[in-house]
Order: structure tokens, then C-alpha cells, then sequence
């Protein structure tokens, strides 16, 4: 028995407000709102009454008995006018009758256990629902319908295979078995080792994705960085002052890059500071700068000096206030964002680099971290199979290998590993 809960899914002052049922006691508490039971799967307009006969409201209701439902459970859904009035007289109704308001994530935490979905799955819903842009949409998509875990699923099957060989291989010890067996079962391992590596290094770039592109500003004082800021932002998010040294702060706006979130950061001039506080304005500069994924790293006319940028970062040149005249250095771009000019030439030089930075493979791209640690720990246990000369030392790093995988999925997992995940969703989902 599961108790029942119900949810406004659709949240008040709409024009239509949908309330979500699941648990063992739903068909119950459905008779007595609608009068009887609505066909199943068959959308129904009833008049929905409340416990001692008052109508509530006229709508469409929506039965689906378990365990071929969303959930694996029987649920229902009413689908009625959005005013307040209604959804706190169906709220008083159902609470009257037994049922309960949902935790957050408590439809996908039944859907879950009930095996209507992995955890993978329950992830990519609870990232489609905070999807802002399209990449992260398509991301959480691909998840949410299964495509990755589809492909876990074909490295299950493998692994299976791999432990199955071993346990032979220490079962029949004795049979002189020849060496070609063991050393093409290490290939298999060698192979499947390759691509979950593969899938770890593209995690980066759906983590990428999901999290965000890191895009720090940054130069000397009055190199125009604020001004730029404003410019590609689209609005005055930055103070503008001819005055050096006006921005003493991080100030970071986000942005939509050709589908891809970008955070754009300005930061405070950097050189040698005269107070305390443009101090700290200048080392939050060059720690901001250590962290990006990419650096604009502008230098104004006439003279075009620039700090020095850490070097494992991504630099982009940016040649400020080209509209004032002087050499522009080889291989910067010019800009004038007071008039305009080389603006478009730039944005479409960061949107190149941001499309390198989350271009992806052709494996799954599993974009959490909690994913990518199961992963990780998938990989040094068959790293540790390869290297071991014992079959049941192998044989140990293999059900290793297999515990992380059945973490991923949620075959197996740690209660409070679970209750992290789906307490992130939404009421109602």
C-alpha cells in the first residue's frame, strides 16, 4: 500500500491547473470526486464533487490504473480552471478524502522504484525542467528518453560477459585452458576500459553544457572591458566611467551563445593596486581568470598592453577602442563597442570557441558529477583488472567495476544518495 498523493503541477493563476494523483488509494478517492469510475486512458468531462456532494468544478479527468501507468501505480489526473478558488477547494477535497500533497520529485522517486524509469532518466527530468537554453534542453532530453542509458546498458552486458568468462577461467583452472582464452577476454576488457574513458572525457563538455561556459573579461585598467560587457550583454550590466579602477568586483551576467549558457564575467583592471580593496579587486581578477574556460583578454588604443593570462586557458585577443586609431597586434581582434564595429566578428569568434568547448562524442555524455565519479570508478577497477596476474583478483575487480555501473543506474545506491537527487525536482514532478 502506497499512500496517496496529489500535486498542482501547473502551479496557481493559469488558465488551466492540472492536478496529478498516484497511490494505491486513488481509484477510491476518484469514484467519489467524478460520481464513478472515468474509462481508462480516456480523457472525461465530470463534474467534480467534493466529499459531501458540493461541486468544486466542471473538468476533464484522466484515469490510469497500474501498473501500466507513469508511475507503476494507479494515478489520475484533473485537469480544471486555474483560478485559486478552484485548486484550494480540490486541495481541501483530496485532503479530506485521504490523500496527501507530494514531496518534491515524489512522482519520479515512485516512477524509480517501481522501474519505470533508471535514475539516469529521473536526472535528465529534473534537468529538462531547468533547461534554459537549447543545448541544455536536447542534453536533458537525450537522458530523460533513455539514449544513454541505452548505451550503459550495452556496457552491462559486456561487463556481464567479461565476469562470466573469468568465473570460468577459475573454474576449470585444472582444464589447461589455452592462453588465447585469457588474453582475448583482456582485449574485451581493454576495449570496454577505452570507452568508458571516452564517455569520462566527454562528461567535461556536457558538464559544460548543463553548468554553463565560463567567459571572463579581462585587462587593464580602462582597457574598456565594462564597456564590452555591456555591449555583448546587450545591456548596462556594467558601470562605465573613464575614471581607472571603477569596477572593483567580479560581475557576471548570463548570457544564451548559440544555445550554450555563458556566464560573461567582467573583473576589476588589473595592475599594481593602490588600496587594499583594489587589491582584492585585482586577485579576484586573476583567480576568475585561473577558473575560465575562456579569456578576453582586451588591451586598448593606442598602446594595447596587456596582463599576462594563465596558460592553460583559452585566450581570445581583443584590441578595445580600435575607433581611437593605432596598430592593432597580430592576431587580435579589433573592437569599438562604442560604435559597433568587430563586434559581430567577435561574437562569432567566442560562439566557435564555446562550440568546441561542448562538442561532444558519439557515446553517452553524462553531464553530473555524481555520473561521471561512478564512472571514474568503473574505469580504475577494470584498470586494475588489466594489470592483475590473479583470476580472482580480477574476478573482484570486475564486481568492482559492476557496483559502480549499478550506481549510475540506480540498480544499487545509497539512500541518501537518492533522496539528493529527486528532492531537487519540482512539486508535482
Amino acid at each position: 500500500m502506497t499512500a496517496a498523493i496529489f500535486a498542482n503541477a501547473t502551479g496557481i493563476g493559469g488558465a488551466i491547473a492540472v492536478f496529478r494523483m498516484s497511490g494505491s488509494d486513488i481509484a477510491r478517492i476518484m469514484c467519489t470526486l467524478t460520481g464513478g469510475m472515468p474509462a481508462p486512458r480516456r480523457a472525461s468531462l465530470r463534474r467534480l464533487r467534493d466529499g459531501s456532494g458540493t461541486t468544486i468544478d466542471h473538468g476533464l479527468v484522466l484515469w490510469f490504473p497500474g501498473p501500466a501507468s507513469v508511475t507503476g501505480e494507479d494515478y489520475a489526473e484533473c485537469h480544471l480552471h486555474g483560478g485559486r478558488a478552484v485548486a484550494a477547494a480540490l486541495t481541501k477535497a483530496l485532503i479530506a478524502l485521504g490523500a496527501r500533497p507530494a514531496e518534491p520529485g515524489e512522482f519520479s522517486r515512485r516512477a524509480f522504484g517501481n522501474g519505470k524509469l533508471d535514475l539516469l532518466q529521473a536526472e535528465g527530468i529534473a534537468d529538462l525542467i531547468a533547461a534554459e537554453t537549447e543545448s541544455q534542453r536536447r542534453l536533458a532530453l537525450d537522458q530523460a528518453d533513455g539514449a544513454m542509458s541505452a548505451s550503459i546498458a550495452a556496457w552491462r552486458n559486456e561487463l556481464i560477459g567479461l565476469m562470466a568468462r573469468q568465473a570460468a577461467l577459475i573454474d576449470f583452472a585444472d582444464e589447461d585452458l589455452p592462453p588465447e582464452v585469457e588474453r582475448a577476454m583482456l582485449r574485451d576488457v581493454a576495449c570496454l576500459h577505452h570507452d568508458i574513458t571516452n564517455a569520462i572525457a566527454g562528461g567535461r563538455a556536457a558538464e559544460r553544457i548543463r553548468e554553463g561556459i565560463e567567459i571572463v573579461v579581462l585587462g587593464a585598467p580602462n582597457a574598456g572591458k565594462s564597456t564590452l560587457v555591456n555591449a555583448l550583454a546587450g545591456e548596462d550590466v556594467a558601470i562605465v566611467s573613464e575614471i581607472a579602477g571603477t569596477t572593483r568586483d567580479v560581475i557576471g551576467v548570463r548570457l544564451d551563445l548559440g544555445g550554450v549558457p555563458v556566464r560573461l564575467v567582467d573583473t576589476a583592471g588589473v595592475r599594481l593596486a593602490r588600496d587594499e580593496i583594489e587589491a582584492e579587486g585585482v586577485r579576484r581578477a586573476e583567480a576568475a581568470a585561473s577558473r575560465a574556460d575562456i579569456v578576453l583578454l582586451c588591451a586598448a588604443s593606442p598602446d594595447f598592453a596587456a596582463p599576462s593570462v594563465p596558460d592553460n586557458r583559452c585566450v581570445l585577443h581583443v584590441a578595445t577602442k580600435a575607433d581611437l586609431g593605432g596598430a592593432i597586434p597580430a592576431g587580435s581582434l579589433p573592437v569599438s563597442a562604442r560604435t559597433g564595429a568587430g563586434l559581430p566578428a567577435l561574437i562569432a569568434a567566442v560562439t566557435g570557441e564555446v562550440a568546441a568547448l561542448v562538442a561532444r562524442g558519439a557515446g553517452p555524455s553524462l553531464p553530473r558529477p555524481r555520473q561521471i565519479a561512478c564512472l571514474r570508478d568503473m574505469a580504475a577497477a577494470l584498470e586494475r583488472a588489466i594489470g592483475v596476474a590473479e583470476p580472482e583478483l580480477r574476478a573482484a575487480d570486475f564486481q568492482e567495476a559492476a557496483n559502480a555501473l549499478a550506481r549510475l543506474t540506480g540498480v544499487i545506491g545509497v539512500e541518501d544518495v537518492l533522496d539528493q537527487v529527486f528532492s531537487s525536482f519540482c512539486i508535482g514532478k
